[in-house]
């Protein structure tokens, strides 16, 4: 890095070039227009050093101002053992915008190539020894030539300079190349003998295993080449998506297990709405399953709300059900509740019964503090005699309400946690925005959640690596 603690006046120290000292009075600059020029672009990435963070690399030269001193990249008052010395070998092997197109493209290719593996083993597993098979391992074999093609052309674009700074990422990428190659071969010759001799298939996927590996080694190389190179992908903010693996959330209800699954994606909003501390903005949406909690919701209310004190009212949740009421939910509960009185030496004394439904319906809410809530409405209420009223205007009605939501509540909290959903790059970040229930079909209950990430250009490199998403591996363009 720079050093920002050192200045000099005048010649005070043998073989210390003078440099330029902020007063008044100023005696005539030592420093050349192409020097004035590269101090200013280095006072500004020392403002932003994290804009500079992923870029290293070797020599001056290509991108530098140019006029006096552009051949070798400094002015006639700068040594070439400034503190600069890392911003011009940055700059030397960043790349053109021939060669950022021709990434972009690469990337894709890539990509391509690793949706075609998927695709290949998801149906080597259904049906290894059919036709489709072959089929589907020439168009896999196709994908992967052009992405392995389009890497070697692109390479081949590097100007010396390029060539130099980046020779020991370039090699990785190479034997990444080779590698590949290699089990591609490998995977071609299992897959001939295979349906020649209709055997045994479990060496495609053994097979198919190594080359995914290899590629996504190829793929992350590949990536940590352009970040080397500064190039950034999804430029426009509107293609940058993370895809969220799925999370499953597990929690013990009364002894009960229930899993609530989550997954979603997150994407860069618009440029048109930066953060107003430059940050990026991202959009989540995750979706959970609840399918499990409506299963158990019986238990998870009984176990909140049922109680047996030796004298008073004694509350039983006979049964309950969940069910979708978009953008809502509803739980219907059937109830018996008893009141007992316990006479001065006597043994309690039960003195009335009644059996009853409540209908409460739950709406998802989001508060700035409290994060995601629930407000509750008793919707209808059918009952006994006494209870009847109890429910419908005293204070038990108001209670079962309150409760029902705070045992909802409790469940969706604990199993959508996203500190838990999410990469450890954005845990801290996020913040919530929109909750609904939605109907998943065939009664089926979901809750979408909204919310919003703030990151900086290293977290969201830091999120794409530990996504292992490469189409969302960079961050948007430097000034």
């Amino acid at each position: 890095m720079f050093d920002r603690g050192t200045r000099h006046r005048g010649t005070s120290r043998p073989g210390v070039p003078a440099q330029v000292v902020p007063t008044r009075q100023v005696s005539a600059p030592r420093i050349s227009v192409s020097g004035v020029a590269i101090l200013i672009v280095g006072i500004a990435l020392l403002a932003s050093p994290g804009r500079t963070h992923a870029q290293r690399g070797g020599g001056g030269g290509h991108g530098m101002p140019t006029g006096a001193g552009a051949g070798t990249g400094l002015g006639s008052g700068v040594s070439t053992k400034d503190d600069l010395k890392d911003f011009h070998q940055a700059m030397a092997v960043q790349a053109t915008d021939e060669q950022r197109a021709a990434f972009a493209k690469i990337a894709q290719y890539t990509q391509a190539a690793s949706d075609r593996l998927k695709a290949f083993r998801d149906l080597s597993q259904k049906v290894p020894a059919s036709s489709p098979l072959s089929d589907r391992a020439t168009t896999l074999n196709q994908a992967i030539e052009q992405a392995r093609a389009g890497n070697h052309n692109f390479l081949a674009s590097f100007s010396s300079k390029q060539k130099s700074g980046l020779k020991d990422i370039a090699k990785k990428l190479e034997k990444a190349d080779s590698d590949l190659d290699k089990q591609v071969k490998a995977l071609d010759q299992i897959v001939q003998i295979v349906q020649t001799s209709k055997s045994d298939a479990e060496s495609i996927a053994s097979s198919a295993a190594s080359l995914d590996k290899e590629l996504a080694s190829f793929q992350d190389v590949q990536l940590a080449l352009g970040r080397e190179m500064g190039i950034l992908l999804s430029t426009d903010g509107q293609d940058l998506t993370f895809n969220l693996p799925k999370v499953t959330n597990s929690i013990t209800v009364a002894g009960h297990p229930v899993s609530i699954q989550a997954s979603g994606a997150v994407s860069r909003q618009s440029t048109g709405t930066p953060a107003e501390n430059g940050l990026n903005l991202f959009t989540l949406k995750l979706t959970a399953d609840l399918s499990e909690v409506q299963q158990n919701i019986t238990v998870i209310l009984r176990s909140k709300l049922t109680r047996s004190p030796r004298c008073g009212e004694r509350l039983e949740i006979q049964q309950a059900t969940l069910t979708p009421l978009a953008p809502a939910s509803l739980v219907v509960a059937r109830v018996h509740l008893e009141r007992w009185v316990c006479p001065p030496g006597q043994e309690p004394m039960e003195v009335a019964a009644g059996d009853g439904t409540i209908e409460v319906k739950l709406t998802p809410s989001v508060e700035q503090k409290a994060g995601l809530g629930l407000i509750s409405e008793i919707t209808r209420v059918d009952a006994e005699r006494f209870l009847r009223d109890l429910l419908r205007s005293g204070d038990l009605g108001d209670t079962l309400r309150q409760q029902i939501a705070a045992s909802v509540l409790s469940t969706l909290q604990k199993g959508t946690d996203l500190k838990a959903t999410l990469p450890p790059a954005a845990q801290q970040s996020a913040t919530l925005q929109k909750a609904q229930f939605q109907d998943a079909g065939a009664g089926q209950l979901s809750l979408l959640i909204e919310a919003q990430l703030q990151l900086s250009d290293e977290q969201t490199q830091q999120f794409a690596a530990q996504l292992k998403q490469p189409q969302s591996a960079q961050a948007k363009p430097a000034p």
